[in-house]
């Protein structure tokens, strides 16, 4: 049987066995568990940004530099963080990295309440907790399709991002909410004991290496003794020589720089140039997470009806396209473009993510997922701050609608890197079978 064939069974299986996940004890306490500390991470955003503005005085540059600070250890550790989650048991690494992401949050109230807390301090916060946020987002990646059967993996990353989407709009309001009530700095002692649930839920899975025979996360004995810069190498190598791999992380990349060109500018644009309230502006904001949602309600099946190829295809080249109504949102029934728009669009992108992620999951080499995912990561972070910054130059410039017509026009076209041999007129992507490396050196146990 061929790779196609494999795939489409796997992708069909996983539509069988719906439902089937709710009854391994491992993944409704993996699911539980991030979703208590997704709620947690947004919230936080919202809260910390609160912090520095309304109690700290913060200066504008200093609430911009909150927000390079929480992405930066991206692109300062992320490639040799991939090759250490390569190494390293990834359950234990997500254990000790919740643990010192609930310290620090936590730390910020108890400076407050001893009337030391400062600036510095909360930028210290999110410098140290974004640089635990790339040990264990790598170290998630990894996690994944050891909790989860392989069959069950699409349906796992759906219901995992559709849960994330909901937390995210759950933890963006709560945070504004405890906020008001009990203050900014003692609010963050939500998201400290959220990590603790992570925590508390991760380290009762059992064992994973003693129930995968066919693991994808153990590593090489041979990689461990490879320096660092050539094991970041092969990592690097093999997402830009891949065929497959290679056209996804371009298309990711060019669309998530034009989507951070649309986050600087959306605001503005919504309430100086159409000329709505900031009520009306946040609620329409709103429809991103809508999106975010039903694509990941949808993944699964759009999947398993049109394959995983044509299902990236129809993502790139069908549903980001609508995404050039948002210029031309207008006053009154005008806002329904950017509605449409919007839904349209993230309900593709996260459609794709949860494919991607599933592919990325069962096609990455042993050994190696936890490099392939760094990288794609790193390009990702790194074309946000850019893509930001052009948004912004380009709307000082030409004017807020001009320059949402140039980055959600690299959105719109960016699905054309698909347009590959790899790509057009497969069905389904590959699914790669690679013999598992030794138990005694497994990277997902906890």
């Amino acid at each position: 049987m061929g790779v196609k064939g494999r795939w489409h069974m796997w992708s069909q299986g996983s539509e069988r066995r719906c439902g089937a996940l709710w009854r391994q004890r491992d993944f409704r306490l993996f699911w539980f568990g991030e979703s208590v500390n997704q709620i947690g991470n947004s919230l936080a955003v919202v809260v910390m940004s609160l912090l520095a503005v309304t109690v700290l005085d913060a200066t504008p540059f200093q609430v911009g530099l909150l927000a390079v600070l929480r992405y930066l250890p991206w692109l300062l550790i992320g490639l040799p963080v991939g090759v250490w989650i390569d190494r390293l048991p990834s359950g234990k690494v997500m254990v000790v990295t919740d643990l010192v992401a609930s310290a620090c949050f936590a730390s910020v109230p108890v400076a407050a309440w001893l009337d030391l807390l400062t600036i510095e301090h909360v930028l210290a916060v999110a410098f140290l907790s974004g640089t635990a946020a790339v040990f264990f987002d790598t170290a998630y990646q990894v996690m994944v399709p050891a909790v989860v059967d392989s069959a069950d993996l699409m349906e796992g990353n759906a219901k995992l991002r559709g849960s994330q989407s909901v937390a995210h709009l759950a933890g963006i309001s709560l945070g504004g909410l405890l906020a008001q009530a009990i203050g900014a700095a003692t609010a963050l002692l939500a998201n400290a004991a959220s990590f603790l649930v992570s925590v508390a839920c991760l380290v009762r899975i059992r064992d994973v290496r003693c129930r995968r025979s066919d693991s994808r996360v153990h590593p090489l004995s041979s990689e461990r003794r490879q320096p660092l810069r050539r094991s970041i190498a092969d990592g690097i190598g093999f997402v830009a020589t891949d065929p497959y791999l290679r056209p996804i992380t371009g298309w990711t990349t060019v669309s998530n720089f034009g989507l951070a060109g649309y986050d600087a500018l959306i605001m503005l644009f919504l309430i100086r140039e159409v000329g709505v309230g900031p009520g009306l502006a946040g609620l329409l904001l709103t429809t991103g997470g809508v999106g975010a949602i039903l694509g990941a309600l949808l993944a699964r099946r759009i999947a398993a009806g049109f394959g995983t190829a044509r299902s990236l295809l129809l993502c790139g080249l069908v549903l980001s396209p609508p995404v050039l109504l948002v210029p031309l949102t207008s006053p009154g029934f005008g806002v329904v473009f950017y509605v449409i728009g919007m839904l349209v669009c993230i309900t593709g992108v996260a459609m794709s993510n949860v494919i991607v992620a599933s592919f990325r999951q069962s096609y990455a080499p042993a050994g190696m997922l936890g490099r392939v995912t760094a990288t794609t990561r790193v390009l990702l972070t790194g074309t946000a701050p850019a893509g930001a910054l052009a948004g912004a130059m380009l709307g000082t410039r030409l004017g807020t609608r001009a320059a949402l017509w140039i980055m959600l026009g690299l959105v719109a076209s960016a699905g054309s890197i698909l347009l590959t041999r790899a790509f057009v007129g497969q069905r389904d992507l590959p699914r790669a079978v690679v013999p598992a490396a030794p138990a005694a050196s497994g990277a997902a146990g906890l």
